[in-house]
């Protein structure tokens, strides 16, 4: 049975799939479905409740919180795609030369891994946006720079595996310079783990813009985001619920596709590691 038919047969893999498809038409149709200029201000609806006019109802400013959801959510599938390939290039490369010279190589590189996976994740985030202006193409860059350590271990052990086969054996044996190896003949049958890592570290670089954001250091107002949004519902929970509640399931669901996306194919790649 193929990759696919596997695939297909998961309905929970097949959800994951809908929702992120879903997702990321809204987010390319975005200019073309909004009803509203998402800094369009209208003082007379100010924070308005979900009606045929505003079905997600209005901030603040007057602002329809439909419109902005959909450009924000162009912003989450940007910090989510971009983090996630700087990450996957420097784990990628790490992992591959960690694991296919092994040595003194491998234990300079591992140690920097141990090291960074000393400081948690979404702190040593804070730590460097604080030295930044924050923007989104610095999100971008720091979920990115320090997010590849897992990948790194991944590509390391797929690595330390396949070197020992065959066609690897005798491709040195015909004189093969080692860069051909690992990128020709070795990285190509290491990506499958990458694959599943990076789609879930999709879900994680959305979670995390949303929370900086939040905070009030990631996407800066009047740029709309899911997760300044949801700051302004904090201080009107009382009286606009709108805020909190269509950012806050959106942020929900997203993540929970990518989720159920990447387990979705972590088991049609190998059932066996079905749980």
């Amino acid at each position: 049975m193929g990759f696919w038919s596997r695939f297909l047969r998961d309905r929970l893999a097949v959800l994951g799939l809908g929702i992120v498809l879903c997702f990321f038409a809204l987010s390319i149709l975005t200019p073309w479905i909004a009803p509203y200029d998402p800094s369009a201000i209208d003082v007379d609806n100010i924070l308005a409740s979900p009606s045929s006019q505003h079905i997600f109802g209005t901030d603040d400013l007057g602002r329809d919180v439909f419109t902005r959801m959909l450009y924000g959510a162009g912003i989450s599938l940007k910090v989510g795609f971009v983090a996630v390939g700087i990450a996957t290039l420097i784990g990628v490369f790490l992992g591959a030369i960690s694991g296919y010279y092994g040595g003194l190589v491998d234990i300079i590189i591992m140690r920097f891994v141990d090291i960074m996976l000393c400081f948690p994740s979404f702190f040593l985030i804070l730590a460097v946006i604080a030295f930044l202006e924050p923007s989104i193409f610095n999100i971008m860059a720091v979920i990115g720079l320090t997010s590849w350590m897992g990948i790194t271990r991944l590509v390391r052990a797929e690595f330390l595996s396949l070197k020992q086969r065959d066609f690897v054996l005798a491709e040195k044996a015909m004189g093969a310079g080692s860069l051909r190896i690992i990128f020709i003949h070795i990285l190509p049958n290491a990506m499958a783990p990458v694959l599943v890592s990076a789609t879930l570290g999709i879900a994680s670089a959305v979670l995390t813009e949303s929370a900086l954001s939040f905070l009030g250091i990631g996407v800066q107002p009047p740029t709309p985001s899911w997760g300044n949004i949801l700051t302004l519902g904090q201080s009107t929970l009382g009286v606009a619920w709108w805020l909190s509640l269509f950012p806050g399931m959106a942020i929900l669901i997203t993540v929970l596709g990518y989720n159920l996306l990447g387990e979705g194919i972590r088991d049609a790649i190998d059932p066996r590691l079905r749980s």
